[in-house]
């Protein structure tokens, strides 16, 4: 298993959250968005021009900006 971040995932895949880079605000950021360590998310699309990423995770659909998915480190399920 490989783990990266979720930018490097390609459209479609679906990935289980393993852990969150970055200081404590970062987390709570993340926390509030939703997601949790063990969650399975599905990369839905990249939005051009270094817009925001769209996934699914626990039946609805996340916007996150590109600054904060980078801390966000998935394995391919």
């Amino acid at each position: 298993m490989v783990n990266n971040n979720l930018l490097q995932v390609q459209v479609g895949e679906t990935v289980r959250i393993r852990s969150f880079e970055g200081g404590k605000s970062t987390v709570s950021k993340l926390r509030q968005y939703g997601l949790f360590i063990g969650d399975v998310a599905r990369v839905v699309r990249y939005a051009p021009f270094n817009g925001p990423v769209l996934i699914e995770v626990n039946g609805r659909e996340i916007a996150l900006g590109r600054g904060i998915a980078v801390h966000i480190i998935v394995e391919v399920v």
